[in-house]
């Protein structure tokens, strides 16, 4: 992943409020995985399976709807694949909410709220590979 060194600390930030605080474990791995597509790096080999887990385990607990645990453990699956993942085109733009607007917010309710409008906006960032995507999460 490639960020600022700003960006890096907000998310360092927002992942240390995470974990300190229970009510916010159920939207952590959805920031995880977002700040990962928003920060996709080069055409490595590392970055292009990152970036394909991320958006599998965003596909699994977006799409369709699977508890955290049960959407790692599909993201576990895909990750025995992911030698076979290809480059993805970026999108022109990675979605108009960034970590940003989670570190800015001071309870836990709008924190898990931002947390999920971003990720639905990243996601829909990444709308042109989705069949694609969605072909990974099935192996």
């Amino acid at each position: 992943m490639t960020s600022s060194p700003g960006c890096w600390a907000a998310y360092g930030e927002v992942l240390a409020r995470e974990y300190s605080d229970p009510a916010l474990a159920g939207v952590h791995r959805l920031s995880v995985d977002t700040y990962a597509v928003q920060h996709p790096g080069d055409r490595s080999r590392q970055a292009i399976q990152s970036v394909g887990l991320h958006l599998v385990r965003l596909c699994m607990l977006l799409e369709r709807g699977l508890p955290p645990d049960h959407a790692n453990d599909a993201m576990l699956t895909a990750a025995r694949h992911k030698s076979q993942f290809t480059w993805l085109e970026r999108p022109a733009s990675f979605g108009s909410i960034t970590v940003a607007d989670v570190h800015a917010t001071s309870n836990a309710h709008s924190h898990a709220a931002t947390v999920r409008a971003w990720a639905h906006d990243a996601w829909q960032a990444w709308a042109k590979h989705h069949a694609l995507v969605r072909q990974w999460a099935e192996a």
